[in-house]
């Protein structure tokens, strides 16, 4: 069962889950690629070409990735309220980053360590903060922030581990261009959705 049969839905309902939220992510990125590099076989773009298939997006001007691009940047926006900040971000650093095919593999790549460095470290200075009940989303926004921009300013951690993995965030960030804003931006959405996730219940 492919997670975009249920995404007509959602899209009416204004709902969705963290598997979705990161798949729609990559379906966007995905298509900014093809919008950027002219791309026209759709085994480069997996997410998107699933995306394409299940929405039965048409190709607009003849070139992959318009449509998909707006009709992704839009449901991103209804279902998980994501700021225009946010997609501008994504726009110039794959700008930056992705001058020829050959270049996606690599900028995926380093987006995933980048994500699941963040994400992971995130986890363990925040640890209580993110049982804070979603009534005060403000709160655990501000605390987001906060955390966000230790990682990416202080030197007088502890814990090696901590240094080591923020000076390798510090270095993605540099490389990839995304701002301390963007990346409170995708913590907090992250979070909010794994706070509503169902919890595994106990096996004997």
């Amino acid at each position: 069962m492919g997670l975009f049969s249920i995404f007509t839905k959602k899209e009416k309902e204004n709902v969705g889950g963290m598997e979705d939220f990161m798949t729609l992510i990559r379906v966007y990125y995905q298509s900014v690629m093809a919008c950027n590099l002219g791309i026209t076989n759709l085994a480069f773009l997996p997410d998107m070409a699933a995306f394409k298939r299940s929405l039965k997006i048409a190709t607009q001007n003849n070139k992959l990735g318009i449509a998909e691009k707006s009709r992704c940047k839009k449901m991103l926006k209804e279902i998980y309220g994501m700021s225009d900040n946010f997609f501008k971000e994504v726009d110039m650093s794959i700008k930056k980053n992705c001058r020829s095919i050959n270049d996606i593999k690599n900028y995926l790549f380093m987006f995933q360590g980048f994500s699941q460095d963040l994400m992971v470290l995130m986890g363990n200075l925040m640890k209580w903060k993110f049982r804070i009940p979603n009534i005060f989303k403000k709160t655990l926004y501000q605390l987001t922030a906060k955390t966000v921009n230790d990682v990416l300013t202080r030197t007088d951690w502890k814990d090696d581990a901590v240094r080591k993995t923020c000076s390798n965030i510090r270095k993605y960030q540099h490389t990839l261009g995304y701002s301390g804003e963007w990346m409170t931006e995708y913590v907090y959405n992250i979070v909010i959705l794994a706070k509503k996730e169902p919890k595994p219940k106990n096996e004997d």
